[in-house]
C-alpha cells in the first residue's frame, strides 16, 4: 500500500500544530501565575496602553473562552478573555498589550492590517465553501475542470490571508513588548517571559500558514492525475 506524500505532510503539520498549541497553553498557564509588578489587570494594562497611544475611541470588553482575545477594528473593541481581563499577571499583560498593539496598528494605518481587514469578507466565504467546491471539482475534473480551479483559487485566498496575518501578529507583539518596557509595566525578567509567551502565540499562525500551504499542494496534486 502506497501512502500519499501529501497526506504525510498534512499529518506532520497537524502534529506540529497540536504540539505548538499545547506548549502555548502551558506557557500562558505558567506565566498566569507570575504577578506583574504594577498590580494592573489585563483590562487596566489595555486601557493604559490605549491612552498612552492617544486612542480613546476603543472599548475594552470581557468575553468568554480561553485565548479568545482579539481586536475588532469594525466595532473598535479590544476583547479580552475573562482570565486576561481581570487578572494581574505576566500572561494577562502580554495578551492585553498585544491586542492593543492591533489597535495601534489600526490607528496608524499599518498596511498589512488594512490588507487583512479587506480580505476578511472574501476569506469568510472562501474558507466555508472552498473544500466543498474542490471535492465536487475533483469528482467532475474530467467533465468540468473550471470548477476544480475555482475551488483552488478560493482556497488560495485562505493561504494568502494566513500569510498576511503573520506580519500583523509579529508587529503587534513587537509594539506590545516595546510599550511594556517603556511604560515600566514589566521588569526585564518579566519582559522575557512575556516575549516567550507571545512567540509561542506567533508560532500558531506560522503553523496555520503551513497547514494551508500543504493542503493546497495536496489538492493541486489532483490536477496531475489521470
Amino acid at each position: 500500500m502506497t501512502i500519499n506524500p501529501g497526506w504525510i505532510l498534512i499529518i506532520v503539520v497537524a502534529i506540529v500544530g497540536a504540539i505548538v498549541q499545547a506548549r502555548l497553553k502551558s506557557v500562558f498557564k505558567k506565566y498566569s501565575r507570575v504577578l506583574s509588578p504594577g498590580g494592573l489587570t489585563g483590562a487596566q494594562i489595555a486601557q493604559k496602553m490605549l491612552n498612552d497611544n492617544g486612542i480613546y475611541d476603543v472599548k475594552i470588553t470581557c468575553i468568554d473562552g480561553e485565548l479568545t482575545d482579539h481586536f475588532d477594528p469594525t466595532k473598535k473593541t479590544v476583547n479580552l478573555s475573562r482570565d486576561v481581563y481581570g487578572t494581574n499577571s505576566v500572561s494577562a499583560a502580554a495578551v492585553a498589550a498585544h491586542e492593543c498593539g492591533h489597535a495601534v496598528q489600526h490607528k496608524v494605518g499599518y498596511g498589512p492590517l488594512r490588507l487583512r481587514s479587506k480580505l476578511v469578507p472574501v476569506v469568510n466565504v472562501s474558507s466555508m465553501l472552498s473544500q466543498i467546491v474542490i471535492i465536487v471539482g475533483i469528482l467532475l475534473i474530467n467533465v468540468f475542470p473550471p470548477l476544480f480551479w475555482l475551488g483552488i483559487a478560493m482556497f488560495a485566498m485562505v493561504l494568502v490571508f494566513s500569510l498576511v496575518t503573520l506580519p500583523v501578529e509579529v508587529n503587534a507583539s513587537a509594539r506590545a513588548l516595546a510599550w511594556l518596557k517603556s511604560s515600566n509595566s514589566l521588569n526585564a525578567q518579566e519582559l522575557d517571559q512575556a516575549e516567550e509567551a507571545l512567540k509561542w502565540a506567533a508560532r500558531t499562525y506560522i503553523v496555520a500558514a503551513l497547514s494551508a500551504l500543504v493542503t493546497l499542494i495536496y489538492y493541486l496534486g489532483f490536477a496531475n492525475r489521470d
